[in-house]
């Protein structure tokens, strides 16, 4: 059985690679000369913005404020990330209040999702297409916000509880969909079959052989969980009221408020007003909540591009 799934993933590889050998053979010459420019301007494209706020986050408010935005600012200054380092214990506790509810939901979401979407892929599933109608369903129709907050918090209970930042992300419909596909691409029923006439049960033939073989849209899943998890501000609003709960995306929502409370509030002199960065704290916000998953799409991105380009192609 393990030279079998080794013989598909060895059989997968061939094919991924013939593929990009197909690729690599249609541009030639001055076309791929042209195809590597145009690509090379469209990836600085999409992180010159990202560096350019770096930039900005790093430029005294008073530099902001004479010259502008400027690639090369007339005065560097930490004063922004001073700023938010002033909330001290309470922006740490936030980062590890994100870190857990990130990686615990992620499991959590890969789980359900991987289990549910294998059991609608499966042709001998009896009731696959009742659970596959329930998956569309709920990506076309919900429920609502009232109904929702109704059930998280009288009937569930789980008002100010690290669980109500997780499990309302915890089941997703386009993430099943995913799995599903792939599953159907990537796991033939005849190495399925071979499980069964060896006596292996359905979570082992799930565990030891489907996982396995199925780790490139696992990724892809947990990449778009982790997103989700990591943006996540509306449900912190919504269900929790203690600090020590608040998610980092929250926490600077509330650090904005404060800075915007202050700047409006007349009764400030503009002596103190003018030692606020205002602008730089704010790109100061999206490096501190963007810089963190930005480090870790690199890890997920070959596996990312696997998981979905599966299907797209016919064999």
């Amino acid at each position: 059985m393990e030279a079998k799934i080794q013989e598909i993933k060895t059989k997968n590889k061939t094919f991924t690679k013939k593929k990009k050998k197909a690729y690599n053979e249609g541009f030639t010459g001055i076309t791929n000369i042209i195809a590597n420019i145009i690509l090379a301007v469209s990836a600085i494209a999409c992180v010159f913005p990202f560096i350019f706020v770096i930039i900005i986050s790093l430029t005294s408010e008073q530099s902001l404020l004479e010259h502008g935005y400027s690639i090369f600012p007339k005065e560097w200054s930490l004063d922004a990330y001073k700023y938010l380092l002033q909330s001290g214990g309470a922006l740490a506790q936030s980062y590890m209040v994100t870190i857990v509810v990130t990686i615990l939901g992620t499991i959590i979401n890969v789980s359900m999702v991987s289990s549910y979407a294998y059991a609608i892929s499966r042709k001998g599933f009896k009731y696959r297409r009742q659970f596959t109608f329930l998956v569309f369903f709920t990506m076309l129709f919900g429920g609502g916000m009232v109904p929702s907050y109704i059930v998280m918090t009288q009937v569930l209970g789980l008002k100010n509880t690290i669980w109500a930042l997780i499990l309302p992300l915890a089941f997703n419909s386009f993430n099943i969909i995913v799995m599903r596909t792939f599953f159907q691409k990537s796991v033939p029923d005849s190495i399925i079959e071979s499980a069964r006439i060896d006596g292996a049960s359905e979570f082992r033939i799930f565990t030891k052989i489907v996982i396995p073989l199925a780790i490139p849209g696992i990724a892809t899943i947990a990449l778009f969980s982790t997103l989700a998890y990591w943006n996540d501000w509306f449900n912190a609003m919504l269900y929790i009221d203690y600090q020590n709960l608040v998610p980092l995306q929250h926490m600077l929502m509330k650090i904005e408020k404060n800075m915007e409370f202050i700047r409006q509030n007349a009764m400030l002199s503009g002596e103190v007003m003018s030692a606020l960065p205002q602008e730089s704290v704010r790109m100061a916000m999206v490096v501190v909540s963007t810089l963190p998953i930005a480090c870790t799409y690199p890890f997920f991105q070959k596996y990312f591009i696997s998981g979905l380009t599966i299907g797209g192609v016919k064999e």
